[in-house]
């Protein structure tokens, strides 16, 4: 029983160390390594959420604009392409 317990521990053991070896693990160890990567995922959580939402406002105010059928809508939908095409 006791060279099985010594056993379980060893493998515990060489399992925590293989553990603490990992990157996740390696940057949570150091403040600044942490923030900089926070930083980094910060960033481009942002740059993704603005890029997707002006791929989404484009391409609806892109089907908005096809309708001519109500014509306030549809001429304020072509001023706003018209908007989006002048700034690219």
């Amino acid at each position: 029983m006791e060279s099985n317990s010594q056993e379980t521990l060893e493998k515990l053991t060489a399992e925590v160390e293989k553990l603490n070896q990992h990157r996740f693990i390696r940057i949570h160890n150091s403040v600044w390594r942490m923030m900089l990567f926070q930083l980094g995922r910060g960033l481009a959580f942002g740059l993704g959420s603005v890029l997707g939402a002006t791929i989404v406002v484009s391409i609806l105010a892109w089907f908005i604009s096809q309708i001519e059928f109500i014509p306030l809508i549809g001429n304020w939908a072509s001023e706003i392409l018209k908007q989006i095409d002048t700034t690219q």
